[in-house]
């Protein structure tokens, strides 16, 4: 099958793997790793996860509110870019230091809580069980399009409970597949792989599972991904909360090579625990681009602004940790008139 690349000389497989300059360097650093370090951390892991799921889930929720606190006060570094970010995209925010901060801290206590309720989520969500916590929110067109021989894509970002939404398709019986980044730690990676395909979604490797993405749309198979990171210097630059975000162009570039619908899904908490539900905030057709020369700069920014209006609706729960804005557009030089 012929990769696709509509119109960019480029195909998707290359598109997810751009990264910025010194990303030869990260992988040259990844090859010297030490085994025993690896294990190591793995145990160490591991032993924190029997701790957490020995306790009552209030409890574990407890710590780790308690874990929030503790990084709010000694992260400076990752509690600087979470105000940074917020200021952006909330400029009223600027002149509100302590609402500031306590949205910072509401982040952190998020994300530190959603740690262990992905933790606890083996032991207590199952397909008689699901409805406890999983509110699928009613909309018809992702029960149809999941029902429908045609391809589809999820698309989502670092929001909610990610994690949650594919293991809930796999308890009630649809079969997807979730595209994630290899961990360099080979233990962990083979540890977090197990439990996010216990209830039978399958991971595909961003890198190097692209062969397989083709053949699972051409089935009419259904994938997921997060769309919400930076894609380096040469990503389709969107507007994100009014900045230029490098987005990866490799979604849309499938949507419009194999006609596969966007369905962009966040999966918000809507409880005091472990209660979400899923919002589907927006579908989008290829088909409505096919003749349109900007067709990839125009489907990435649809669904980039329809992950925008989710978040704003619950902005303490997205990760405004990580360098979304890292990269922006390089400045065009004017050429200086020649000297008489």
């Amino acid at each position: 099958m012929q990769k696709a690349t509509w119109k960019t000389g480029l195909s998707p497989t290359l598109l997810f793997n751009v990264k910025d300059p010194d990303h030869l360097g990260k992988r040259i650093m990844a090859k010297q790793r030490k085994p025993l370090v690896d294990i190591l951390v793995y145990l160490a892991v591991r032993m924190v996860v029997c701790a957490l799921q020995a306790l009552p889930l209030e409890t574990a929720r407890g710590i780790a509110r308690s874990l929030a606190w503790l990084i709010f006060q000694l992260d400076k570094r990752h509690r600087q870019v979470a105000r940074d970010n917020l200021v952006h995209a909330f400029p009223s925010l600027a002149t509100q230091p302590k609402k500031l901060d306590n949205l910072v801290y509401r982040v952190l206590c998020h994300f530190c809580q959603l740690m262990v309720e992905i933790i606890h989520l083996p032991r207590l969500m199952h397909v008689r069980s699901w409805r406890d916590y999983m509110d699928l929110g009613g909309d018809e067109r992702m029960v149809q399009a999941l029902l429908s021989k045609r391809p589809l894509m999820i698309v989502t970002g670092h929001f909610g409970n990610w994690e949650m939404a594919g293991y809930s398709l796999g308890a009630l019986g649809f079969k997807t597949h979730a595209i994630a980044r290899v961990l360099d730690n080979p233990h962990l990676e083979k540890y977090l792989r197990n439990f996010r395909e216990r209830t039978g979604q399958k991971v595909l490797a961003k890198k190097g599972d692209f062969d397989q993405m083709e053949g699972i749309l051409a089935q009419g198979g259904v994938i997921a991904t997060l769309a919400d990171q930076d894609a380096g210097p040469r990503g389709q630059f969107v507007e994100f909360f009014g900045r230029p975000a490098s987005t990866h162009k490799a979604v849309a570039l499938m949507a419009l090579e194999y006609k596969v619908p966007l369905a962009v899904v966040g999966v918000p908490r809507v409880g005091p625990a472990l209660k979400y539900r899923v919002e589907c905030e927006d579908f989008i057709y290829p088909e409505d681009y096919q003749n349109r020369p900007d067709a990839v700069k125009a489907i990435t920014q649809r669904y980039t602004s329809a992950l925008e209006r989710i978040i704003r609706r619950h902005p303490e729960q997205y990760f405004w940790l990580h360098r979304r804005w890292k990269h922006q557009p390089m400045e065009k030089k004017v050429k200086k008139p020649a000297a008489a």
